[in-house]
C-alpha cells in the first residue's frame, strides 16, 4: 500500500481528435501533454479530519470550489466516513476535453495514481491507472476509481464517481487529505474533508459587520497580501462572536484564495491607517502588532459556528478598537484592472455566552536564535508549552479546545501539536502532514481536546530551505519563519502565549564551538547580532548536526505570558526540555480491495454516449 499522508491531484485536459484511439498500454504523461493543447493541473492534498457522520447521497454535494482562474472547471464533493469514500462531482463548462484525474506527492506526473477520462464526442471511457517514475503511463489492473454518472447540460459536462479513503492496490495513493492546487503555474489549495459539525442554533439578537476590502484593484501579478486597516465605532460595546462566513465578490472566487481579521494589540492607543499591500516599505511597523486572529477563511471553507457554550470577545474595555483584514489575492493568470470588496462578515451578539472563547499562541517565539540551515529538505524546531506554565496558569478543571490554525512562513511543509501528560504522549491536537502557508484556516477538531494543569503542549514544525543560501531566522519577515499553533479554546484564561525558544547562552556556546572547530572565523562579538552570526556560519555537516543537537537538548526560555510582554510570576529562563517518555504509536490505515474480479486486461472501458439532460 502506498501511503501519502497528502495525495496530490491533477487533471491535465485531452482535446478530442474525433474518433481516433490509443491502444497503447503505456506512453509518456508529458507527451499526452504536448499532444492536445491545454494542461489544467489541479492536485488536491486531502486534509483529514477523521470524523464520523452519515453516508452523504451520490447526488449531494455539499463542497465546491472552483479549480482554475477563469472557473471552466468546478469540483464538488461530499464524504461518507461511515462507508470511507469520497464522491466527487466535476463540471466541465467546455466539454471538448479529455480528462487524467490523478494523486501524486506534489502534483507531479511520475508515481502518481490516476483515473483516464476520455470522450471521442459519441462516447466515454473510464479506466483506473498509474504512472512509474519515468513518467510512463499503465493502465491498472485493479479499478478502485468508479465512475457513477456522466451528463450533459446546458452548463457543461458532468462527471461523477468515488473512489475509497484506501485500497489495497500498491499503485494507489491513501486519501488523507487534499490540497487543491494548480492551474499552469498558479496554487490553490481547500480542505476536503470536512468535520461532521451541525451548526448551533443562532441568538435573536445577533447582528453583523462586514469586514471589507474597500474597492482594491487586484495587482497584476500571481501573489498579493492586501492589508487593510478597519476601527470599530468609538465606545463599541463588549460583545460576542458566535459565528463568521466569507463575503466575496462576484466573479473572483477563484481569485481571493485565503482572508484573515485580526484584532490589534490593546497596549496601543491607535494604529495608523493603511490600505495597500502587507509587504509594501510604505506599511506601518505597528500593524505588526495586530496579530490577535478573530477570523480566518479559505478557498472551499463554509461558515464558522463556536460552541453554543462560547463565543469570542470583542468590543469594551481592554480591547483594541483596530482590526486589520488581510486577503490573499491568487491571479495565475495576471488579470488586469480586478477590483475586489470580499472580506468577512462576522455575525455577534449583546447576549453573552456562558464562557469567553480565548485563543492562545503555542510554538516558538518569533526570534532569530530559532534558524534553519539552508540547504535543508526536512529541518525540525519544536516549540513548548511545559509543564510548569499550564500548572501556573490553567485553572483545576483545565481549558477546551475546539479549533486550531497552523502557522509558518514560507519553508513550512509539515507542522503537529501534540499533547503528554505524566510524560507520555496522549493525542494530537492538530497536525498537518502537508501543510503550505498559502493555505491557512482555522479548523474545527474531529473532538474537543481537554488541556489540564502539569500538561505539555509540543508544537513541532518541519522546514525546506533547499532553495535558499543562507540561513533562515525566526521573525515577522516573509522571509524569516515562524512555527505556531493558534488554538480556540474556552473558558478564556490570562494564558496568551504558551512558547519557547532556545536559550540565548547556549546559542552563543554554539558560536564559540563551531569557530574553534572551522578554518573560517565566525564573528562572535557582542555588537554583532544573531543574524549576522548565522550568516557568517559555513554550513557544513558538522555544523548542521551541532545545531540540531543543541535545540534537541539545549535550555529553554519559557514565554508563559499574559501579554506579549508581561510573563506570568516565577523563573523562565534555563528551563530543561520537557521529558517525554513514551510517544504515540503511528497509525496503520485499513485499507479496501476493490470489489469484483480485475479485468482480463487493462483497458479502458466504453461506457458509451454520454447522455444530454
Amino acid at each position: 500500500m502506498a501511503k501519502a499522508k497528502s495525495a496530490s491531484i491533477f487533471l491535465p485536459s485531452m482535446q478530442s481528435t474525433g474518433n481516433k484511439r490509443s491502444s497503447c498500454p503505456s506512453f509518456r504523461l508529458r507527451e499526452v501533454a504536448s499532444m492536445y493543447f491545454t494542461m489544467i493541473m489541479v492536485f488536491l492534498v486531502i486534509l483529514v479530519v477523521a470524523l464520523q457522520g452519515t453516508a452523504p447521497r451520490e447526488n449531494y454535494f455539499p463542497y465546491k470550489v472552483p479549480l482554475d482562474p477563469q472557473s471552466f472547471l468546478e469540483l464538488s464533493w461530499n464524504v461518507s466516513y461511515p462507508e470511507q469514500v469520497v464522491h466527487f462531482q466535476l463540471l466541465v463548462k467546455e466539454p471538448k476535453f479529455g480528462l487524467l484525474f490523478g494523486m501524486s506527492d506534489r502534483g507531479e506526473f511520475e508515481n502518481a495514481d490516476l483515473a483516464v477520462l476520455w470522450s471521442d464526442g459519441h462516447s466515454s471511457y473510464f479506466g483506473d491507472a498509474w504512472s512509474d517514475e519515468k513518467g510512463q503511463l499503465h493502465m491498472d489492473s485493479q479499478q478502485n476509481y468508479q465512475l457513477l454518472k456522466a451528463h450533459r447540460t446546458p452548463e457543461g459536462l458532468y462527471l461523477v464517481f468515488k473512489r475509497a479513503f484506501s485500497t489495497c492496490d500498491p499503485k494507489d495513493y491513501l486519501i488523507e487529505a487534499i490540497n487543491i492546487s494548480a492551474i499552469h503555474r498558479g496554487v490553490q489549495r481547500v480542505q476536503l474533508l470536512k468535520p461532521n459539525i451541525s451548526a448551533p442554533e443562532l441568538p435573536r439578537d445577533m447582528k453583523t459587520m462586514e469586514v471589507r476590502a474597500p474597492d482594491v484593484v487586484i495587482p497584476s501579478q500571481e501573489t498579493t497580501y492586501w492589508c487593510y486597516m478597519v476601527e470599530l465605532p468609538d465606545s463599541f460595546p463588549r460583545h460576542h462572536i458566535v459565528m463568521y462566513e466569507p463575503v466575496i465578490t462576484a466573479g473572483n472566487e477563484a481569485i481571493v484564495h485565503h482572508m484573515e481579521v485580526f484584532q490589534c494589540a490593546a497596549e496601543f492607543d491607535s494604529f495608523p491607517h493603511y490600505n495597500g499591500p502587507c509587504d509594501s516599505k510604505m506599511k506601518p511597523d505597528r500593524l505588526n502588532y495586530c496579530r490577535h486572529v478573530l477570523a480566518a477563511w479559505a478557498m472551499g471553507a463554509q461558515a464558522f459556528y463556536y460552541p453554543e457554550e462560547a463565543g469570542l470577545a470583542f468590543g469594551g474595555p481592554g480591547s483594541s478598537k483596530y482590526l486589520r483584514l488581510e486577503i490573499h489575492y491568487h491571479n495565475p493568470l495576471v488579470f488586469k484592472g480586478r477590483h475586489d470588496s470580499s472580506g468577512i462578515r462576522l455575525y455577534y451578539t449583546a447576549t453573552l455566552r456562558r464562557y469567553d472563547a480565548g485563543i492562545m499562541e503555542l510554538g516558538l517565539v518569533y526570534t532569530p536564535v530559532m534558524a534553519i540551515p539552508p540547504g535543508e529538505a526536512g529541518f525540525l524546531l519544536k516549540g513548548y508549552c511545559t509543564d510548569k506554565c499550564t500548572q501556573v496558569a490553567l485553572p483545576p478543571a483545565g481549558i477546551h479546545i475546539f479549533a486550531s490554525q497552523l502557522h509558518t512562513h514560507l519553508t513550512g511543509r509539515k507542522v503537529a501539536t501534540i499533547l503528554s501528560r505524566e510524560g507520555r504522549e496522549r493525542e494530537v491536537v492538530n497536525a498537518d502532514n502537508h501543510y503550505s502557508p498559502h493555505f491557512q484556516e482555522i479548523r474545527m477538531l474531529k473532538k474537543v481536546v481537554s488541556v489540564f494543569p502539569g500538561d505539555v503542549l509540543t508544537t513541532t514544525c518541519m522546514y525546506n530551505t533547499e532553495d535558499r543560501n543562507q540561513a533562515t531566522v525566526g521573525g515577522f519577515s516573509i522571509t524569516d519563519e515562524m512555527c505556531v499553533n493558534y488554538v480556540h479554546y474556552y473558558p478564556q484564561t490570562q494564558l496568551e502565549l504558551c512558547k519557547s525558544a532556545v536559550d540565548l547562552g547556549y546559542l552563543q556556546r554554539y558560536f564559540n564551538l563551531v569557530n574553534r572547530f572551522n578554518d573560517e572565523e565566525i564573528c562572535v562579538c557582542p555588537q554583532a547580532s544573531i543574524r549576522q552570526q548565522l550568516s557568517s556560519v559555513p554550513w557544513n555537516a558538522f555544523n548542521r548536526d551541532v545545531l540540531k543537537s543543541l535545540y534537541d537538548f539545549a535550555p529553554i526560555s519559557m514565554h508563559c505570558n499574559k501579554s506579549s510582554a508581561v510573563r506570568f510570576p516565577g523563573e523562565w529562563e534555563k528551563q530543561p526540555l520537557p521529558r517525554i517518555t513514551r510517544v504515540l504509536p503511528e497509525s496503520a490505515p485499513s485499507c479496501q480491495p476493490a470489489v469484483g474480479p480485475p479485468p482480463a486486461s487493462p483497458a479502458l472501458v466504453n461506457l458509451g454516449r454520454v447522455k444530454a439532460e
